[in-house]
């Protein structure tokens, strides 16, 4: 197979956005056929792609030297391509109900569908400069998307996002620049670094590594650098269900994984000063964001806060730097991206209905909007971990490689997992008590207009509410290809 039909899922959506404006559509139906044929070609294009998996890489561009530009397809870049292809045309169909009353949909479709290429790079970024280039990239793409409305919220929250993945990006570029001085840029499973030329450097190496996470971490929120994804929470909704459970912050943990497994190398980490500040990061991150979604009552920040200590399971799973570890992290990547979006998808159908934002606002909505709340219920059980659904299965992957693990840190891991559950059910069975159980004085006239959706809405949530099932039920498929992965053998 010819390695340049890679190019085919970066270049097809962006070049498709970005020409989206030229058309000058004057139906709405005709625009959302335009954009929903290209996105489902993308993915249809790109599944063909990952069940061929060819071999090798191709450089589509040397800049200088040992700076190229290439692509391929590993075991770890078809996880994340998946995740994208995959929830894209949910995450399209849904925003063609939801921006209708939004405004300027040409300029979102644009951007949102580019959003869609660039994601796809990282996936299919063969080193660390690829990589760099397209997380860059993705930064300047999602941008516009956050400040759609153009109001104050929406602009302070787009500086503060900018701002935040600047520096973030800043730090990840130390890391890059020592992987260019002491290794290969290349990923390469086990790790990439010459230790003929490191010498008595060690130390500064895994310092620049901290510096790495940290910086890739921004995107994924890691505490204390998270503050951005609450804001961007003023996005439309299948902005931040990209956001929060898609491209942006998954692209974060995926550029972990690879620094972490791809390029330093776990052999040069395992068991130092370096891997226990990721840990120690990590589980605070998972502790403080349950709790502070405990505590918040916007329904969107408070799911952008449980995506904050999420995010940090992965995180977690990846730093224990074992192959049960790792194939923790992979399985909550997956399964948190489709119960996330779930829950974000239900969480925008509401506020497009019924205009309200607040936690105290949703009583009694579990009968006049039954199926947004029965599949809300069901992804709320999924991330709080309750068998057989998916969360359960990612959660205890991931308890299981730090009981198998064995270290002091690994153990307190355990503890802040069992921790995060509980405040987990706390802040989403909140929601969902409310729903159903209202007080016996409360009246139900003053819901009498609240009612589901269309279905256009609805589809989506359906679908993945019975794959949020389906994953929990029969994972075992999913688990063997991650073993392969944490073994390094594709």
């Amino acid at each position: 197979m010819n390695l340049y039909v890679l190019l085919i899922p970066i270049l097809l959506p962006l070049i498709g956005g970005a020409v989206l404006p030229l058309f000058h559509f004057t139906e709405r139906k005709h625009r959302q056929f335009y954009i929903g044929t290209v996105v489902l070609l993308n993915t249809i294009i790109t599944f063909l792609l990952l069940c061929m998996r060819p071999e090798g890489s191709i450089v589509i561009l040397n800049m200088a030297g040992r700076l190229e530009v290439a692509l391929h397809v590993d075991g770890l870049g078809t996880v994340f391509a998946a995740i994208v292809a995959g929830l894209w045309p949910f995450a399209t169909l849904y925003a063609f109900e939801y921006m209708k009353h939004e405004g300027k949909e040409t300029k979102f479709f644009s951007f949102y569908t580019m959003t869609y290429g660039i994601t796809m790079g990282i996936a299919f970024a063969a080193n660390l400069m690829t990589l760099y280039m397209f997380y860059e990239m993705l930064t300047l793409i999602t941008l516009p998307l956050v400040m759609h409305a153009m109001d104050k919220k929406s602009v302070r929250a787009g500086r503060k996002y900018v701002f935040y993945s600047i520096g973030g990006a800043a730090f990840a570029f130390i890391g890059f620049i020592f992987i260019l001085i002491f290794g290969n840029m290349d990923f390469v499973y086990g790790g990439s670094l010459n230790m003929d030329l490191i010498g008595k450097r060690e130390e500064l190496l895994r310092l620049m590594y901290v510096f790495a996470v940290l910086g890739f971490g921004v995107k994924a929120a890691i505490f204390p650098f998270h503050g951005w994804l609450p804001s961007a929470s003023v996005a439309p909704t299948p902005v931040t269900a990209l956001l929060h459970a898609v491209a942006v912050v998954k692209a974060g943990a995926f550029a972990i994984i690879r620094i972490t497994y791809y390029s330093f190398g776990t052999d040069f980490l395992y068991g130092t000063w370096a891997q226990q500040v990721i840990l120690i990061f990590a589980m605070v991150t998972i502790v403080y964001g349950s709790s502070r979604a405990v505590k918040e009552q916007h329904i969107k920040k408070r799911l952008a806060y449980s995506t904050i200590s999420n995010l940090s399971y992965i995180i977690f799973g990846a730093a224990l730097m074992t192959p049960a570890g790792l194939i923790g992290s992979l399985t909550h990547m997956v399964f948190h991206a489709v119960m996330k979006i779930t829950l974000f998808f239900c969480v925008g159908a509401i506020m497009y209905k019924t205009h309200r934002e607040y936690v105290s606002e949703i009583t009694g909505f579990g009968k006049k909007m039954p199926v947004i709340m029965a599949c809300f219920t069901i992804s709320s059980l999924a991330v709080i971990g309750i068998p057989p659904l998916a969360g359960f299965i990612s959660k205890w992957n991931l308890a299981s490689a730090a009981a198998e693990n064995g270290t002091v840190l690994s153990i307190i891991g355990i503890g802040c997992l069992l921790l995060s559950a509980l405040l987990t059910a706390i802040y989403l069975m909140t929601i969902v008590v409310r729903a159903y159980f209202p007080s016996r004085d409360f009246n139900m006239e003053k819901i009498a207009d609240v009612e589901d959706p269309n279905w256009l809405m609805k589809l989506p949530i359906l679908v993945l509410s019975i794959a949020v099932i389906g994953f929990g039920i029969y994972a075992v498929p999913l688990m063997n290809f991650f073993a392969k992965i944490a073994a390094g053998l594709i």
